[in-house]
């Protein structure tokens, strides 16, 4: 953790501190911030309200009851001076979610083409071979937040989100990637669509994906994935043009 004046504690509101660990994207940041997280838990015990991590910073919420503000943030100046990364956790579970790339289902899968001056295939091939992290959870439940994309797919948001994104929808912006675990508005780029069911309240902890995971979006024909449960149901494109 080499950059200026980090990390750095910041307040947010009368229960919360977010710990602002990097400056920049990268995938080392996520063995920090594991070991952030788990010294978070072992130290504030059940004074602990709830951690949200990010691709560079922890949100730690704390119930002002049982700590104040201040003794919340000498507690985590004392984790910061002894951090030391995570070589254990930061391996995470692999998922392998299969996924047909398709302009019915991603259309805009032909304008990343178009933008990244490649092939669909390429495209295509370039989005599966990638291993991704799973660095975030938000936006909606289960909505994983996931990188790093290869430098030739990065591309802009839509400048209007659409009102309704199919769940199920693969989806690339700037560095990231990810898949929508419900019908939600959006505004990323659509190239495919994943069978697997993202988020179930059956399931223990409701999220097929956490932080730290691995996935691997593997590109099948529409027959397999309706065979597993894909609804190949097609999207209409977006009018909009994207951010330059």
């Amino acid at each position: 953790m080499s950059h200026s004046g980090l990390p750095r504690l910041e307040p947010a509101g009368i229960d919360g501190w977010m710990v602002r660990l990097f400056g920049t994207i990268e995938e080392n940041n996520l063995l920090w911030l594991t070991a952030l997280t788990h010294d978070c838990e072992a130290a504030f015990g059940e004074a602990l309200v709830d951690l949200v991590p990010s691709y560079t910073t922890l949100l730690v919420i704390f119930d002002p009851l049982k700590l104040s503000a201040w003794q919340a943030r000498q507690r985590l100046v004392d984790i910061l001076a002894r951090l030391v990364p995570d070589d254990v956790g930061g391996e995470g579970e692999l998922h392998e979610l299969a996924t047909w790339y398709d302009p019915s289902v991603g259309p805009d899968l032909e304008r990343v083409a178009k933008l990244s001056d490649m092939t669909v295939d390429a495209v295509i091939d370039t989005h599966s071979y990638q291993e991704y992290r799973v660095f975030a959870l938000g936006f909606s439940p289960g909505f994983a937040f996931m990188g790093l994309l290869d430098d030739s797919l990065i591309c802009p948001r839509l400048d209007t989100p659409r009102p309704k994104v199919p769940a199920g929808s693969v989806a690339i912006a700037g560095q990231q990637t990810a898949a929508y675990p419900a019908v939600t508005p959006g505004g990323w780029n659509l190239i495919g669509r994943t069978a697997a069911r993202l988020f179930d309240r059956d399931r223990d902890g409701f999220s097929l994906l956490k932080v730290g995971d691995r996935v691997r979006f593997v590109a099948v024909d529409q027959h397999t994935f309706e065979n597993e449960g894909g609804d190949p149901t097609p999207v209409a494109p977006a009018r909009e043009n994207t951010r330059s």
